[in-house]
């Protein structure tokens, strides 16, 4: 039996830019752009500036950015710092290890400064398209997104890590041995567990930083002659798999169609602030008011129905944390009835303690339907005080592969983020290079366009 870990450094050092599908290179461009966005926007979040100061306790300079600031760190503690800051506000992307391009964005442009020759744009698209793939994959080893995360396991955290190690490790042009034992010490820094979800704590947003920081560590370790073990994925005792997944290994998913069937492609583009498993149910809702012609004060009650993985995760009302309303479904409606969106500012504080709001949320009941799997999207009924009663169910929500946003609302939604952080001016030239970033030769313009001048 072939090794996969083997199979997957060999993936890592040997995939071809040119080989990547024009389709792919495009998304990438826009998942890159939008977690930027994300990124500057969470870089003004106080648990990213709370991070930033315990950074700074123990160190105070280095060549690596911190997106949206005018300070540099260590390649490894600016892959934590950035990672957080692009899960901080819940904006970043979604499908892949689960928050893949928090994870991956970060710790790719983290060692930018210690490549040489640095790469180009279009050796970073393909290094970012490899990271998304590996981690993607180590997921669907596990079994999938729901096996894993119902077991207590958060999968950005837990599976992200092999996705950063990989995309530095071909950066830094590892050899396949050195990417084995990356990939084998990735292992080692991976975790993350859910029990932020019963108090909103902040945890949640180090499961993007720590494992963009493990996989920078983990290639670092390598290239210097630090080995990891060669069975990391099988071995019998103390393997991945059979570790964190033990009844719900799916081990073939790790090497199915590699190089065929691109992870990447099946990720999404968040339109809300809100967790993934709630914007059917926003999109949902928002049809059915056009349907009904009515207004919030309307509505009767909103009945929802879910599978038993969606309302162990989102169906909580506790509004107290931005972490904890970002989580909670009938959180996501009522704002979205009673403001008309669901995005940044609908999650400030202001918001989450308006009695309306959470008076609202009173009107919305979510329970359990067996008939549905994990993954199936919830199936909203609206009933108007006139009696009136009208059901829907997203099946493709905004901002997915099937319906992907246009470049007019990414752009808006990254210019309103990264205005947050840099000035105008920058925001408009980073957004253009992200766009062209296959034609850029010289990758120090990206670095200092995301440096607070």
């Amino acid at each position: 039996m072939n090794n996969p870990l083997h199979s997957l450094s060999q993936f890592v050092t040997q995939t071809d830019y040119a080989t990547l599908p024009a389709p792919l290179v495009e998304k990438a461009k826009r998942h890159f752009l939008d977690t930027l966005g994300a990124a500057l926007a969470g870089s003004q979040a106080e648990l990213t500036q709370r991070t930033l100061r315990a950074m700074n306790a123990s160190e105070s300079d280095g060549a690596s950015v911190i997106w949206g600031t005018e300070q540099g760190l260590s390649a490894r503690n600016a892959a934590l710092v950035n990672g957080i800051a692009a899960h901080a506000l819940e904006l970043d992307d979604a499908g892949g290890c689960d928050h893949s391009g928090a994870v991956v964005v970060p710790a790719m442009l983290a060692v930018l400064p210690l490549c040489d020759p640095m790469p180009n744009g279009k050796e970073l698209i393909n290094a970012m398209v490899i990271g998304y793939d590996v981690a993607r994959r180590v997921l669907e080893a596990c079994g999938g997104y729901s096996p894993h995360n119902e077991a207590g396991w958060h999968s950005t955290g837990t599976c992200g890590v092999f996705g950063a190690a990989a995309a530095c490790a071909r950066l830094l042009r590892l050899d396949a041995t050195q990417t084995a034992s990356a990939l084998g010490l990735a292992a080692s820094m991976s975790g993350g567990l859910w029990a932020f979800i019963h108090d909103g704590a902040d945890s949640k947003k180090l499961h993007a930083g720590r494992p963009a920081e493990g996989g920078v560590l983990a290639v670092l370790l390598a290239r210097e002659g630090v080995t990891g073990p060669n069975q990391v994925f099988d071995d019998v005792w103390g393997g991945f798999l059979r570790t964190l997944a033990r009844d719900t290994a799916q081990p073939a998913a790790l090497t199915a169609d590699l190089g065929v069937v691109w992870k990447l492609a099946r990720c999404s583009i968040k339109p809300y602030a809100a967790c993934r498993g709630t914007h059917s149910a926003i999109d949902a809702i928002g049809e059915l008011l056009s349907d009904l012609g009515i207004k919030a004060d309307e509505i009767e009650a909103i009945d929802v129905s879910a599978s038993e993985f969606l309302v162990g995760m989102c169906a909580g009302l506790d509004t107290a944390t931005l972490a904890a309303s970002q989580m909670s479904l009938p959180y996501a409606l009522a704002v979205r009835c009673l403001l008309g969106h669901a995005g940044l500012e609908a999650y400030e504080e202001k918001q989450r303690t308006d009695p309306n709001v959470l008076g609202f949320m009173q009107r919305i009941r979510m329970h359990r339907d067996a008939s549905l799997a994990p993954l199936d999207e919830p199936r909203l009924t609206l009933t108007s005080k006139d009696g009136r009663r009208a059901s829907r169910q997203v099946k493709t929500p905004l901002g997915g592969p099937l319906n992907p946003i246009g470049d007019d609302a990414l752009l808006e939604k990254f210019r309103s983020l990264a205005a947050r952080a840099l000035p105008e001016l920058h925001v408009e030239r980073l957004a253009a290079l992200c766009l062209k970033l296959d034609q850029k030769t010289d990758l120090q313009d990206l670095l200092d366009l995301l440096r607070f001048p």
